[in-house]
């Protein structure tokens, strides 16, 4: 096995591990509502994201492709027919890969909040400064940095405008009939906001896996590009799609049961509602805009938005602090990693 055939197995293999403890850590933030308020049991939220996960990553690819073409431009090493090019190729995407993790565990072993999304964008960028690759700063600015303070504004904003005209239309209903109906409809937000996440997160992991395949030279073989147009392959979403669900089952029941009594204290009406706008947001940042965001920073927003319709003290001010501060850091901090990686790897690899 050559060393550019190697590196492409391992950049794959990582870049699916990191899809793995994507669905380990986030789908667990995006059912968390859902558990709060007894809508659904920890075992039937986890198994019913687990599947929602995976249709969600089949369903689109433009935040796929939007990673793999829209943060740096490595087209001078997808079309080197040099073996050493490809190599070098390989090695940014290794070291961005690496740094987001790197990065990930760091903010887990001190309980930062951060977000998976950013740190591998912020990888991506750092690797690609650090090896003097083109970084597209433009679409950098319009399909990251601007969607990523944006979605969660919104979220906080319409979670509050459409929980105030909720609470309006059902404030002459009787109290418990009504919170047993949104418990109800809780299921279908939750499923909404679990295919979401699976739309949104695993198609990172697509994007960075067609990178790794075109800078290897395997970009024909596998015909990603069809009349100059960015193609997933199925089995690249297929496998995606497997991973992150993994993840959410396997590795969320004691996150699942920390965040069902830590999450802000909702009613099924208020979890119904951030769900229904944390999911809209997901949605039309994938569909429409093409721009990568955090699930968790948007649910969280949306929780704040519909917990601030009680009073302005029932919001936790100091986890919407470390959301930002988390915001600020997340993209250089991990940037510096992935520059760092990047410089180590470059000494080992020819």
């Amino acid at each position: 096995m050559d060393l550019a055939l190697l590196l492409v197995v391992v950049v794959i293999i990582i870049a699916l591990g990191f899809d793995f403890t994507n669905g380990f850590h986030d789908a667990a933030n995006a059912i968390a509502t859902s558990v709060s308020t007894r809508a659904l049991t920890p075992r039937v939220a986890l198994g019913m994201a687990a599947v929602m996960n995976i249709v969600g990553a089949l369903l689109g690819t433009e935040v796929a492709k939007t990673i793999g073409e829209g943060i740096i431009d490595i087209s001078h090493f997808t079309t080197s027919t040099d073996h050493m090019m490809q190599v070098h190729g390989l090695g940014i995407i290794l070291a961005a890969l690496i740094g987001a993790i790197t990065w990930n565990l760091i903010t887990w072993w001190f309980g930062l909040p951060s977000s998976s999304s950013h740190a591998l964008i912020g990888g991506l960028v750092g690797a690609g400064l650090a090896s003097a690759t083109d970084v597209l700063w433009d679409g950098i600015v319009a399909q990251v940095v601007i969607p990523m303070f944006a979605s969660p504004v919104v979220g906080f904003g319409l979670a509050y405008v459409l929980m105030k005209l909720t609470l309006a239309l059902v404030k002459n209903l009787p109290y418990h009939r009504t919170m047993r109906k949104f418990r109800i409809a809780q299921t279908v937000s939750a499923a909404a906001m679990a295919l979401g996440h699976g739309l949104q997160d695993a198609q990172k992991t697509m994007g960075i896996i067609v990178m790794a395949l075109l800078a290897g030279g395997y970009g024909e073989t596998h015909s990603i590009y069809v009349d100059g147009e960015m193609t997933i392959p199925f089995w690249v979403k297929l496998a995606a799609a497997l991973a992150i669900s993994a993840g959410t089952y396997a590795g969320g029941w004691r996150i699942m049961r920390t965040l069902g009594r830590k999450v802000i204290e909702l009613d099924p009406a208020r979890g119904f509602v951030a769900e229904s706008v944390a999911a809209s947001v997901l949605y039309v940042t994938a569909f429409v805009v093409h721009a990568p965001i955090s699930t968790t920073h948007t649910i969280t927003s949306a929780i704040m938005g519909v917990g601030a319709t009680k009073r302005l003290s029932a919001v936790r001010w100091g986890v919407a602090g470390n959301i930002v501060v988390a915001w600020f850091l997340t993209l250089p901090a991990a940037a510096a990693v992935a520059g760092v990686i990047y410089m180590l790897l470059h000494l080992v690899l020819p």
